[in-house]
């Protein structure tokens, strides 16, 4: 993983919303409109090619094998469960959120109403987090006023919680907490060390949605294709380090202190988002969780 300058998977990420923005309004999973201000040289190339073909580019289906659909549905079902709680009143109010490795995420804008002046704290690596800030600086005056809070973390030299204290963040306040496209390249022990960070600065019935990768066992040709990919992705320097079964992943939350609320895989994913024929990458799945009392 290079640390050193910003993140080319986020802006490829960031390139997938930006390019599901030119979808007519009934086929797409999600509208971003802010996604292709935070795009570089060869991903706005991109972006203008598939405009000026008048068609969006795809990858190679025996490339993607539905992995640009699977990120863009996973962004909306974290969408939605953010929505739904700061639309929460009373003992159930959101105070703040928090976005985990957050790239070129652009909710602080998209949200900006729903926030209504409560604290969106971004996470992430000061190489990918500087970029963003510059960006945005220079795009503020077209930009929604919002309260954002960028942490910048070398995660691989100290945890979040000092810096994130130290930029203002309320401990033990209700929190909406989005750690999206992650736990996958972490060891079993990081991604456990960070829902304990996570339940520890987090007031009880605070949520959280992320999500997992998973082993396909099926004895077909599609699962012996997803299992080869994970090992090409360590070769490539990208490891695939950490999974859990979906059948197994409420008893992992509740390890670690959380009560599964919801929990998506391709075929629900599939269902609740995608209006064309689209498939949706199947090794990985999204789940809404609780903080328990």
């Amino acid at each position: 993983m290079q640390q050193s300058s910003p993140s080319r998977t986020a802006e490829v990420v960031c390139l997938f919303r930006a390019l599901e923005h030119q979808r007519r309004a009934p086929a797409r999973i999600l509208d971003d409109p802010y996604a292709q201000r935070f795009l570089g040289r060869a991903t706005s190339t991109a972006l203008r090619a598939s405009r000026a073909a008048g068609r969006l580019a795809e990858l190679p289906p025996r490339l993607s094998a539905g992995l640009a659909t699977y990120v863009l549905a996973r962004h909306r079902f974290m969408d939605d469960a953010l929505g739904a709680a700061l639309a929460r009143t009373g003992a159930e109010r959101v105070e703040q959120v928090l976005v985990l490795g957050a790239g070129y995420d652009t909710r602080a804008w998209r949200f900006a109403e729903a926030l209504a002046g409560r604290p969106l704290f971004e996470v992430d690596f000061p190489s990918t987090s500087k970029r963003k800030e510059q960006i945005a600086r220079r795009a503020a005056a077209e930009l929604p006023a919002t309260s954002v809070h960028r942490v910048q973390v070398d995660f691989l030299q100290e945890t979040f919680d000092g810096p994130l204290l130290r930029a203002g963040f309320g401990r033990g306040a209700r929190t909406f907490v989005i750690w999206e496209g992650v736990s996958m390249y972490l060891t079993r022990s990081a991604v456990k060390a960070t829902l304990a960070l996570v339940h520890a600065l987090c007031a009880p019935g605070s949520e959280l949605v992320l999500d997992f990768w998973f082993l396909l066992d099926a004895p077909d040709h599609r699962a012996a294709a997803h299992r080869f990919s994970a090992n090409l992705l360590h070769l490539l320097g990208e490891p695939v380090l950490f999974g859990v079964h979906p059948e197994d992943a409420g008893a992992f939350l509740g390890r670690a202190g959380f009560a599964l609320v919801d929990l998506a895989d391709a075929d629900a994913l599939g269902a609740r988002y995608v209006r064309d024929r689209r498939a949706v990458y199947p090794a990985n799945f999204v789940v809404h969780a609780r903080r328990d009392p």
